[in-house]
């Protein structure tokens, strides 16, 4: 199982990467922006860390989450709205002795959660962002759930700025949000305060 989730999420990311920069190859000539430098196609790339902490009822058996995510963002109007498309793996981590009982650990949850929105900067560097998507499951068997997908919705604020001619960092915070995984069980739902930081081109 372990074997299988690591091969689809590399396989994920390989295809990403490839596409981007594909697709930077393509537009070889930059152009400089207020905020960053950008293809003449306009797209952003950028690839991330990603943490946070659980909240709600789902804190109560979970602590924290770790993974990584790639993102493209594509002009729609001038340098202020971007379509946004994100894709990325998080593992959150299970508390051990739940109730105090030695032994009683919540498994891991495996999470590839796919996202589209927007991307919005009312003023230079700064932006405010909303996605939603689907988040699957990969070991939905090991955590007692009976749904392999769910819908994920995450708004998110942050700071964009540059670090050379064709290149910048990327550090949001956002609360991200799912549906039930459980039938009937919200501690199913995967509810978390997150930071993303991420290296662009």
């Amino acid at each position: 199982m372990v074997m299988k989730n690591s091969f689809k999420i590399s396989a994920l990311i390989l295809a990403f990467a490839g596409l981007g920069f594909g697709a930077k190859a393509q537009t070889a000539t930059t152009t400089t922006t207020t905020t960053t430098t950008t293809t003449t196609g306009g797209i952003r790339y950028s690839i991330g860390v990603d943490a946070g902490i659980p909240v709600g009822n789902f804190k109560d058996n979970y602590k924290w989450n770790l993974g990584g995510s790639v993102q493209a963002d594509i002009p729609v109007y001038k340098n202020q709205l971007f379509v946004t498309v994100n894709a990325g793996y998080n593992n959150i981590f299970g508390k051990k002795d739940i109730g105090g009982i030695a032994g009683v650990d919540a498994t891991d949850f495996h999470l590839i959660p796919v996202k589209a929105g927007l991307k919005f900067f009312p003023i230079e560097n700064f932006y405010i962002q909303g996605e939603a998507g689907a988040a699957f499951l990969l070991n939905k068997s090991d955590v007692g759930a009976n749904k392999s997908t769910a819908f994920v919705y995450a708004p998110q604020i942050g700071v964009q700025f540059p670090v050379s001619k064709s290149s910048f960092i990327d550090a949001g915070v956002r609360y991200e949000a799912t549906t039930k995984y459980a039938t009937g069980v919200d501690q199913s739902k995967v509810n978390f305060i997150g930071l993303r930081v991420a290296y662009g081109f």
